[in-house]
């Protein structure tokens, strides 16, 4: 939003300080849609941005004066604008009996803008204009004057643009190290809810790792913006990666280093395998005789819960939400052992017919 205040000290009056009337509420409006296209998106820089332009002294046009003035203050401020904008205003004097015979007036001074026929305001960058507003005392105005004005707009808007560069000709890398840092990442709103956790369990685990309740906070919207503020930003990059690591998508051949959380006994006690954590609230197994290429007889004689594998993905099973892991995958020549066929189930008809039993009739 873009605040215009014009105090009446500014043109040597005495005048009480109040709201905004009219005018400044429409001077504002006119440098805020000057402003707005070259503004970056929401997902870029999710900033809530109040610009205020204070006039000091006026003797010209004060709304174009604003524009190239917050064009400045938001490069300085590291606001990542696509092109600076100025502004400018032309001004007109006709014959006062042949209105073809005409003069334009550039940055016109306030006698000029009382006495003259027009007061044409033109804001844009050096490809376009982004805003125009016009005044005019006459009955109306010919078309060649709005081409005339609008390239004599053009001619002076990059004559101010050349001058405004030799300050600051592109924004700031970076904000402020007093701006709180705003973060901003885009996921599936189907992964909205892994964020969240059991009763917000995972979320609130975030914002307690990265610094706590008074310095983090973690917004998430249901198109799946997810919005992280924080006063530091090295506790801001840490939470966006936690929450990256949190959705993103495991794919086969990628590889993990993780620790081991679990060792898996089958029903007699025998070690089959180890689960390992790969992502933060992911995790996979590593089948026993993925450990190693020679033979195993315990997964604890290869990793103990609390030890780092590195792993390779094998198999994605989506159904079950399983992981297949693989130490041997690693070693330079290792090929995947053949897949065993699968047994055919049991029941009647299958595998032969009973021994000792007729086959009943009903089953033949």
């Amino acid at each position: 939003m873009h605040h215009y205040n014009f105090p009446g000290f500014s043109v040597g009056e005495v005048a009480p300080l109040r709201g905004p009337g009219r005018r400044e509420i429409g001077h504002g409006a006119l440098a805020e849609k000057a402003l707005l296209p070259l503004l970056p998106d929401k997902e870029t820089f999710p900033y809530t941005v109040r610009v205020v332009s204070e006039v000091l002294s006026s003797n010209g046009s004060t709304s174009q004066a604003s524009v190239c003035g917050s064009s400045l203050a938001l490069m300085d401020a590291g606001m990542p604008i696509s092109a600076a904008v100025a502004g400018i205003s032309i001004g007109l004097i006709t014959d006062e009996h042949d209105e073809s015979k005409y003069k334009l007036l550039t940055d016109i001074q306030g006698v000029e803008d009382h006495s003259g026929d027009m007061d044409f305001k033109v804001a844009g960058t050096r490809k376009g204009i982004t805003a125009i507003q016009m005044d005019t005392k006459l009955h109306g105005i010919s078309s060649a004057i709005v081409r005339d004005t609008l390239t004599t707009a053009r001619e002076a808007r990059i004559k101010i643009l050349d001058v405004m560069d030799k300050t600051i000709s592109q924004p700031r890398s970076e904000l402020s190290p007093y701006a709180p840092r705003i973060t901003s990442i885009k996921i599936d709103p189907e992964k909205i809810r892994t964020i969240i956790g059991k009763g917000g369990e995972t979320i609130n685990k975030i914002i307690e790792v990265c610094g706590g309740a008074d310095v983090m906070k973690i917004d998430i919207e249901d198109d799946g913006l997810v919005m992280i503020t924080s006063h530091s930003a090295e506790m801001s990059d840490r939470a966006k990666k936690f929450i990256e690591d949190l959705t993103k998508e495991v794919k086969v051949g990628e590889i993990y280093e993780g620790k081991v959380t679990q060792i898996i006994k089958d029903m007699s006690g025998n070690e089959i395998g180890a689960i390992v954590e790969i992502l933060p609230g992911r995790d996979g197994m590593v089948h026993i005789s993925e450990l190693a290429p020679e033979h195993v007889n315990k997964v604890t004689d290869k990793a103990n819960i609390g030890d780092t594998l590195k792993v390779k993905v094998m198999d994605i099973d989506k159904e079950r939400n399983r992981i297949s892991l693989s130490v041997n995958a690693l070693i330079e020549g290792y090929e995947p052992p053949p897949r065993r066929p699968m047994r055919p189930h049991g029941g009647f008809n299958q595998g032969g017919p009973r021994r000792g039993r007729p086959i009943p009739r009903r089953f033949q």
